[in-house]
């Protein structure tokens, strides 16, 4: 099976797969046919010359949580409570429209892969001796200042009148 990695740790394009059609692989739970996504192009902004104001390189892909088949019904929750009913990711960074499509992949991947995953619960475990020794000198030094301040006080007056 042949791979174009999209860069980074992001989605990859797998060719080959399932049936030869093509997806995006999102987590190792998780493929999207390419199909399900909807794409529109248009001119991009920035520097670029006289090339920019007739290529359309700013590629924008959408993706429907709500509708899609390729969804499980916890993942399609997960992402309709983080994301929404609809997923929009724009690339116009790179001259190059291709560039931007995978850009743009990637991104959509990345966004999708980072509201399905669930935070580690974290375990209580008792304190260390260290800590709860530092934790009591700490508590004890604080007390000798609080106790300092008191005795730092004018001294008692002395009667004049013997």
């Amino acid at each position: 099976m042949s791979r174009l990695a999209t860069g980074g740790q992001g989605g990859r394009l797998a060719t080959g797969g399932q049936g030869g059609r093509d997806v995006l692989k999102v987590t190792k739970t998780l493929s999207i046919p390419l199909r399900e996504l909807e794409w529109r192009f248009s001119r991009s902004g920035g520097p670029g010359g006289q090339h920019v104001n007739t290529a359309s390189t700013r590629a924008e892909v959408r993706f429907d949580v709500a509708g899609s088949p390729s969804l499980g019904p916890r993942q399609r929750a997960r992402l309709l409570e983080r994301l929404g009913p609809e997923v929009r990711v724009v690339a116009a960074d790179q001259r190059s429209q291709a560039q931007n499509r995978a850009l743009a992949l990637k991104r959509l991947s990345e966004r999708l892969g980072g509201a399905l995953r669930t935070p580690t619960a974290r375990i209580a475990t008792a304190p260390s001796a260290g800590s709860s020794r530092r934790r009591v000198d700490a508590k004890r030094r604080r007390g000798e200042l609080k106790r300092e301040r008191g005795s730092r006080r004018l001294p008692d007056r002395v009667r004049e009148d013997e």
